[in-house]
């Protein structure tokens, strides 16, 4: 478009500065990270006597690579102009300058180009949205009465909701639990942080407890020591690594920052973070180990591809293990695209290369020239020898076997080692598994990526054809899934006549291998348009342009396999749909319209991951862990089962396991949250929870804090209940074992260790006449409109008195 220029002294010093000219600029052409093509235009422009202004982020680079194909550069600082002299147009004027966008004035002969058309396209900077999880999902916050719980002392039982009991003029809140032949246990509002909701595997009730049995002691015993088994050899696992060492590959090199400008999209701050972590391990000489955790199309791969572009610029190879055929030839295709404008050689072995072809590939890998090798378990084969391995990358781990993942776990041992997998975890996981695992968890959705639009309905002949024609009409294609093997075929053919044009191909468990890989190849390639299939695509390829998923009898599927089925969809930045469709005579269970109102509520991502995280933490931990930890979690609940392993992994690091358990203070005073200041039960005991976990007057002073900005001034019930947890806080600080009431006095009794000299009692009796002094314990006869500060004033000069006396605190 035309556009108004004055021209100034600088930048282009030959010119009047009182002239005003109106000329033509264009956009400037794309290059897309062909260098050779934009060094070609570059000398045509040179030729046809235009000036060229390359604006950089690396100017020392810019140079480096015109010097490479023989074309003259000069930095913009050196330029010698004057006011009185031409400029050199012979020349490439690199300027030290972070333009986003090039342009081209034709009639004016100047040209600049930016990082962007040389190296990749731009990247458009939009505001984020991001997604609050908040309290997750499996926090007793999201407790409704009849749901399953677990108390760390007692087990298993049910919830039934908060229930008010009186004692004399005292009212206090208990959470009111369930056990086996009716048992029922009061918690009290104060131990809700022993109280935890049951996550396990969906439609596999857990065992409910009898109160005081012995079966829970034995379970908890039992997890216990499974967990000491597998953290024990995670720890194994890594002195090994600490003690052998490894290779300190070098900072990044121009190159690799000239790769990593061609990436087409923003990056993420999850996925700038989890490459910031991989870069620092691969700096260091201990071998990398590094969990990467994010969704299909969260940009893990990219991740991958940054790490072994370092590696190979130390000289050293890299191995891509996939679980399948298809997903190595996926991954051949990702790496082989965004290398393409860099001297590495990349391979593919697999079954979808000739034997020649393999065998060339394995000599090639053995003695040193090729660079990048990505393969199924073929790559762990004897006959395959490294010259130099530097990076084992591994995508979905879980999914190898046995054997080979022993091989893989001695490999570990010397070579750096990238882990992938998209497998959600949960927070509290991440924190137990951090001390024995390096761990990346990218969360964050793509730029631009949309929340998938889900319609629960009746399954009607015209709804499916209009959902196939729609997304066949932009070109997009459609998963059809049919979860019966026996009557696939006979789907397939009434799905075929509703759309007769539609490329139509079926894929299934039980057809061989090879044919399977052949049918999801063909489709990931747009060979057809539709796919008709089994719950087998749950877990598998990343196919961008199929943004419809139709799911038959969606009632029968669980809420955490229609919740994978659906993310098969939305992988780019169009509208996706999911339609979960039942059959229309079909009178639904409570259950499953449970489950499909769940999954048609949990659509934007916040939600989803939320959803995510109810279902599949067990599946999940499962998959990460193996079969046999994920019994263990479901036997003694998914948030237990975290803090057996935290505990563990702490007594092997040889840290100090300690729970801090604040003594009891029992004051004859009404304390509790009463629904008058807050009215939904969920966000009372969401406080509940809070005030339980305090560690710190400060952490009180937080809480206090968020009620007045919420809710206002704190009824008198809440100021005891926060004056009382101050109180147990100083207590616990000072020794004192309990607080109580008996026959009007209140009871100060102190721990194991903690003893009042006969000096020392005298001396207090003197000052605190109305109260009573033994070494192991005190009376205090306070007024009872003002017990609470009595008692504190009493704590606060015990304290004063065993900090002058020196008085043992045990």
């Amino acid at each position: 478009q035309g556009i108004s220029l004055t021209l100034l002294p600088r930048p282009i010093p030959w010119a009047r500065a009182d002239v005003e000219v109106t000329i033509e600029s264009q956009p400037m052409d794309s290059f897309a990270g062909q260098i050779e093509a934009a060094m070609d235009q570059i000398k045509t422009w040179l030729g046809n006597r235009q000036i060229v202004v390359l604006a950089s982020n690396q100017a020392r680079r810019m140079l480096e690579i015109l010097t490479e194909y023989g074309i003259s550069g000069i930095a913009l600082d050196d330029a010698p102009f004057n006011d009185s002299q031409s400029p050199i147009i012979d020349s490439v004027l690199v300027a030290n300058c972070p333009l986003r966008t090039g342009y081209k004035l034709i009639d004016a002969g100047f040209v600049v180009l930016t990082d962007s058309e040389i190296f990749g396209a731009p990247r458009l900077h939009r505001a984020r949205k991001t997604s609050h999880e908040g309290i997750p999902i499996s926090s007793v916050l999201d407790l409704k009465e009849g749901d399953y719980v677990v108390h760390i002392s007692h087990g298993i039982g049910f919830y039934r909701g908060i229930t008010r009991l009186k004692t004399g003029d005292v009212e206090r809140e208990y959470l009111l639990l369930e056990y086996a032949q009716n048992d029922k246990l009061y918690v009290p509002s104060d131990q809700i942080d022993r109280v935890q909701k049951y996550i396990g595997g969906e439609g596999v009730p857990p065992t409910v407890h009898r109160l005081g049995g012995s079966e829970w002691m034995r379970t908890t015993a039992r997890v216990k020591k499974a967990v000491q088994e597998m953290a024990r050899e995670l720890v194994e696992l890594y002195a090994w690594r600490q003690a052998l060492g490894g290779h300190s590959f070098s900072p990044d090199t121009p190159w690799q920052q000239e790769m990593e400008s061609a990436f087409p999209f923003n990056e993420t701050p999850d996925q700038l973070g989890a490459i910031h972590d991989v870069k620092a391990d691969l700096e260091i000489t201990k071998p990398m180990d590094r969990l990467i955790c994010g969704d299909v199309g969260y940009g893990k791969t990219e991740v991958a591809i940054r790490a072994a572009f370092k590696v190979v610029s130390d000289g050293k190879q890299v191995a891509i293990l996939c679980p399948t055929t298809v997903l190595a030839q996926q991954h051949f295709n990702t790496f082989s695209e965004r290398l393409a404008a860099f001297p590495i050689n990349i391979e593919l072995l697999s079954r979808f290369r000739t034997t020649k072809e393999q065998k060339a590939t394995v000599e090639g890998v053995k003695f040193g020239t090729v660079d990048i090798v990505i393969g199924t378990h073929r790559l762990l084969s004897k006959d395959v020898e490294f010259k130099d391995l530097g990076l084992m990358v591994v995508d979905e781990e879980q999914r190898i076997g046995v054997k080979h993942k022993e091989k893989l776990k001695q490999m570990r041992k010397t070579v750096d080692a990238l882990t992938m997998t998209a497998t959600p975890i949960p927070r509290t996981l991440h924190m137990s598994l951090s001390g024995i695992r390096d761990m990346s968890i990218i969360n964050d959705p793509p730029e631009g990526r949309m929340p998938i639009k889900t319609i629960v309905k009746e399954a009607e002949a015209s709804a499916v054809r209009e959902a196939i024609v729609r997304e066949l009409d932009r070109g997009g294609q459609v998963f059809f899934v049919h979860n019966r093997v026996e009557n696939i075929g006979h789907v397939a053919d009434q799905v075929q006549k509703l759309v007769p044009y539609a490329r139509l191909d079926t894929g299934h468990g039980q057809m061989p291998e090879s044919e399977l890989e052949r049918v999801m190849m063909d489709f990931y390639e747009h060979k057809f348009d539709v796919l008709v299939c089994t719950t087998i695509i749950e877990s598998g390829l990343d196919i961008p342009n199929a943004n419809t998923i139709i799911v038959n009898d969606a009632d029968k599927l669980g809420l955490a396999q229609l919740y994978q089925l659906r993310g098969r969809v939305g992988r780019s930045d169009r509208q996706a749909y999911a339609y979960l469709l039942y059959r229309p005579d079909k009178m639904l269970t409570e259950v499953a319209e449970k489950r499909l109102d769940a999954i048609r509520e949990f659509t934007d991502f916040g939600s989803g991951y939320r959803i995510a995280m109810r279902d599949l933490e067990i599946r999940g931990a499962g998959n990460l862990l193996g079969a046999e930890q994920s019994g263990q979690m479901a036997a003694v609940g998914f948030d237990l089962y975290c803090r057996l392993l935290n505990e563990a992994v702490k007594e092997l690091r040889g840290e100090e396991v300690e729970e801090i358990q604040l003594p009891p203070v029992e004051l004859p005073l009404d304390a509790f949250i009463p629904q008058g200041y807050i009215s939904t039960e969920a966000q009372r005991i969401l406080f509940y929870k809070k005030m339980a976990a305090v560690k710190s007057v400060a952490d009180v002073q937080a809480v206090q804090d968020e009620l007045e900005d919420r809710f206002g001034d704190p009824p008198r019930a809440v100021w005891n209940m926060l004056a009382m947890i101050r109180l147990r806080l100083r207590c616990y600080e000072l020794g004192i074992a309990s607080i109580s009431m008996f026959r009007n006095q209140v009871q100060v009794n102190f721990g194991p260790g903690v003893r009042l000299a006969p000096g020392l009692c005298n001396e207090l009796m003197k000052t605190h006449r109305r109260h009573w002094f033994q070494p192991d314990k005190l009376a205090i006869n306070p007024s009872s409109h003002r017990i609470i500060s009595e008692v504190e004033d009493m704590i606060d000069a015990l304290a004063g008195a065993f900090k002058k006396m020196g008085a043992k605190v045990g």
